[in-house]
């Protein structure tokens, strides 16, 4: 598998390089392997199978999965790259002008589902875009929790926001209320867990928030930024490999931590049930799940994000002044994470 080269010349700072997509495939290739290494070290016991792929309108990926390991259920790191020249409808409705233009995307994308109910699922995604004059970065991390433990999440937030404080200021205030207003289940009412990151469509110029959520703090937050002088397509790729190297470090510790935890059936089968809410999201709004089975991507690789077990209950409600009361009262609503002390309760 090659990777698609188009011949471009960068007369200016804010084009990509000539080599902009052999750059950037490189990167989440090594990005996915140090993930892999790196996760199964800290299983133990569970190995990543690969399964590489090839798309026949060009491109193609490496699919790796975990299944029955000591700490991960299941889990999948996946690299893909794909081009072509017909653009997928959910690109072309908010970019006419790539139409006319082939296309390149490259991504690596993550979901572990732990065994253990107190560890949290996480999700990571980070990928790039190029279409003629149209390119941009995208992606971002999640933390899902089951049980409400605050300091877990401070900690996950807390070094998001150093990796994004070293590119700009306004990168963690603005992506992390992004965050909180994609990962969001309408028709539940509720976050899908604690957030992270979220952004899409950073190119050279405009503002940071770019979504359709015109009236959201996001966009409020980033409106109140103001525009930021224009960023190059290196500053941007130093960018997206910080927040992709900041995530181990923000992750494994909270493995470390709650691997050994005791937990009996009740707190299996509430994880269980929230799985649900997973599904509810990837299958209904997510939009990689869409992108992906709109190019013809290969089908396993997308829906890997799933859990191997999921559980509904008709009109399920948490016992009063329970942890899973809490998890609903405080932990499903966005918090500033990032700030949070330790004598300090969500609010």
């Amino acid at each position: 598998m090659t990777v698609s080269t188009t011949l471009k010349t960068a007369t200016s700072p804010f084009l990509p390089p000539a080599d902009s997509r052999a750059r950037v495939s490189q990167f989440m290739k090594s990005l996915q392997d140090e993930i892999c290494q790196s996760l199964e070290q800290l299983d133990g016991v569970g190995k990543f199978k690969e399964d590489s792929w090839e798309r026949s309108e060009g491109g193609g990926g490496r699919s790796r999965v975990m299944r029955e390991g000591d700490v991960f259920e299941q889990g999948g790191v996946n690299f893909s790259q794909v081009w072509g020249e017909s653009l997928p409808a959910l690109i072309l409705a908010k970019h006419p002008e790539a139409a006319g233009h082939d296309f390149y995307a490259t991504g690596t994308s993550m979901v572990l589902h732990p065994r253990n109910p107190y560890l949290p699922t996480v999700h990571l995604n980070y990928r790039y875009f190029e279409a003629g004059p149209i390119w941009w970065f995208g992606g971002g991390v999640d933390l899902t929790p089951y049980y409400p433990l605050a300091e877990d999440a401070a900690h996950f937030h807390k070094t998001l926001k150093a990796a994004c404080d070293r590119h700009h200021p306004g990168y963690y205030p603005t992506f992390k209320l992004w965050c909180d207003e994609y990962f969001y289940l309408p028709h539940r009412q509720e976050t899908r867990g604690v957030g992270g990151l979220f952004f899409d469509y950073q190119s050279a110029q405009g503002a940071l928030y770019r979504d359709h959520h015109v009236k959201g703090k996001a966009a409020e937050c980033s409106n109140n930024i103001g525009v930021p002088e224009p960023r190059t397509w290196e500053s941007l790729f130093a960018f997206v490999q910080d927040c992709g190297g900041a995530f181990l470090p923000a992750y494994t510790p909270i493995i470390e931590k709650h691997r050994s935890k005791e937990y009996g059936e009740r707190e299996r089968n509430f994880q269980l049930y929230r799985r649900g809410r997973y599904v509810e999201f990837n299958l209904v709004y997510d939009r990689g799940t869409t992108f992906g089975l709109q190019t013809n991507g290969r089908t396993e690789s997308i829906l890997m994000s799933l859990p191997p077990l999921v559980r509904w209950e008709y009109c399920y409600e948490p016992e009063p002044n329970s942890p899973e009361a809490e998890l609903y009262s405080k932990f499903l609503k966005p918090q500033d994470w990032a700030n949070w002390m330790p004598q300090q309760s969500p609010t």
